[in-house]
């Protein structure tokens, strides 16, 4: 690097700092505080180490005091250049988070720092190569997420390593977590043999979805249509938007069993005693039969049953309006005509990742219903799957990464430790299954949940409380929490977690354009689906 290289590149130099605070940095006096943002990353070099860090807080000093008070009239140019960098200064809060090799090729990779650098060590901005040797460039297992703040360096992430836990994406209405979550499911298909089971409570993911700006997206569907299934709760849905689902979902209420009752009762405001009514229904008629044989009595009218069962009548009428509510979902029918699980398993069994639309459904009782019935099943399934290949001493199946959203009705501190989604979460990856959770309310989430998380991805958050809950445990906490209240509200994101070194934040890679659909789509050479399903058709 040339001197007038080195010099477009200095930021500053070191004048205090803690290994737990950071650093302050006095800006050099040719630079303008107004050109230096929070979340951008910067290296120092030491006298034996070159540390990589973020921009974690920006502020103005003054060496004399009486400037602050009596400031000088800097309307003079000659003035305001003397008096910039002299009297007054800019500070820069930086963490340095790694020290990294200057050397190219080096093997050791990047490690957590456990120093600091010296007094008057020199900051510069970070150089591309820097942020390479920290991130990784895109390869067969890393997938290209967006770019650092003022930069066009790729930041990518290692799917292998993140599917291997559970993870989540949060952040406020409107600020692009459909968007990066199906970022995250392109780069599964992509980059990793991992298969997803999306609850699509908004269809989003499966078939077209749309933008921010009202304009319609492409789906994972139309860009993987050899990978991926689409399974539908309303087929009268799929007729009005012209599309064929790969299957269309019907449940019986003979499936439907006392456990999934429980989860459902605060979406159907049932009480405790009306759940407990349930548990003494399957055990009189079968936990097959309770169902039909309960909505039997409310038809036939009978008014003795509950008295003969102990079931107050204030809780016989509870349990009415609860049952009631979920007649009105067409997709509940006596028997189903095919095990939905069974069909899933079937999916997934050959590499296929299933999205399932729930259609005109939106009521959030529709989706706690489905998404939990249908999990607790496939999770079954899927440990009597892997505890077989284990005694066989045969291939376990591919990892399984459910996705759900308005994860905190699934996760609140109140039912997570009763739920399947709750248990999945504590055992990491024991059964190769693990969850992609995504909401706006992370501070509704078990805290012991949120601390299983192995990576979280976090757009714009405006309360308080879910900031703390999103930054639970994590190093540096102050510090990621400014830097995290400065994201635009759309487009940028905070990721930070075990699928990377270190925090970073991003501006979101484009999707919508035909480009990025091409660059989207399957990437392997020999997959089949870019010969035989006519992908070129889909970009026209």
């Amino acid at each position: 690097m040339t001197e007038n290289e080195k010099m477009n590149t200095k930021l500053g130099t070191v004048i205090s700092g803690s290994l737990t605070q950071g650093v302050h940095v006095k800006l050099d006096p040719a630079r303008s505080v107004e050109d230096v943002t929070v979340g951008r990353y910067v290296a120092i070099q030491g006298e034996k180490k070159r540390f990589f860090g973020m921009i974690t807080d920006i502020s103005l000093e003054a060496v004399d005091p009486r400037a602050m008070v009596m400031p000088p009239d800097i309307s003079v140019p000659l003035i305001a250049k003397v008096v910039s960098g002299t009297t007054t200064y800019g500070k820069l809060s930086v963490l340095p988070m790694l020290t990294i090799s200057g050397v190219a090729g080096d093997t050791e990779g990047p490690q957590p720092a456990k120093t600091v650098p010296p007094h008057f060590a020199r900051v510069e901005l970070a150089s591309q190569s820097d942020v390479q040797r920290v991130f990784g460039k895109e390869d067969k297992q890393r997938f290209y997420v967006g770019t650092p703040l003022d930069m066009e360096t790729r930041i990518c992430l290692d799917m292998v390593e993140l599917v291997k836990r559970s993870n989540g994406v949060f952040g406020k209405s409107g600020t692009g977590k459909t968007f990066l979550t199906r970022l995250l499911l392109i780069g599964m298909l992509q980059k990793s043999r991992t298969t997803s089971l999306i609850f699509d409570m908004h269809n989003e993911y499966g078939w077209e979805g749309t933008s921010e700006k009202d304009h319609k997206v492409k789906g994972l569907k139309q860009l993987f249509p050899g990978k991926v299934a689409v399974f539908s709760l309303d087929e009268k849905y799929d007729q009005r938007r012209k599309v064929k689902s790969d299957f269309v979902v019907k449940i019986g209420y003979d499936e439907i069993e006392p456990e999934d009752m429980q989860m459902l009762r605060s979406v159907l405001n049932l009480t405790d005693l009306a759940v407990q009514a349930v548990y003494e229904l399957a055990r009189y008629f079968g936990d097959d039969k309770w169902l039909q044989s309960t909505l039997d009595l409310f038809d036939s009218g009978d008014k003795e049953f509950a008295g003969k069962h102990n079931i107050a009548e204030g809780t016989w009428k509870n349990l009415l309006r609860g049952l009631q509510m979920l007649q009105r979902f067409k997709f509940l029918v006596p028997h189903a005509p095919e095990n939905t699980v069974t069909t899933i398993l079937e999916y997934i069994s050959h590499g296929k990742s299933v999205v399932l639309q729930f259609g005109g459904y939106d009521d959030i009782a529709a989706y706690v219903l489905v998404a939990n019935l249908l999990t607790r099943r496939i999770y079954d399934r899927y440990r009597e799957m892997v505890d077989i290949a284990i005694s066989a001493d045969s291939k376990k199946p591919d990892q399984l990464v459910i996705t759900i959203e308005e994860a905190h009705r699934f996760l609140n501190p109140e039912i997570s430790s009763q739920t399947i989604f709750g248990k999945i979460a504590r055992e990491m990856r024991k059964y190769n299954v693990t969850m992609l959770v995504i909401d706006q309310r992370p501070s509704g989430i078990d805290e012991e949940v949120m601390s299983q998380l192995g990576t979280k991805i976090t757009c714009l958050l405006d309360n308080e409380k879910d900031v703390d809950t999103v930054l639970t445990g994590v190093s540096g906490k102050s510090e990621l929490k400014s830097v995290l209240s400065k994201l635009d509200s759309k487009q940028q994101a905070l990721i930070f977690g075990h699928a990377l070194p270190m925090p970073v934040v991003v501006k979101v890679r484009e999707y919508g354009s035909a480009d990025s659909y091409k660059e989207l789509g399957p990437s392997s050479p020999g997959d089949s689906t870019r010969k035989t399903d006519g992908l070129d058709d889909l970009w026209g």
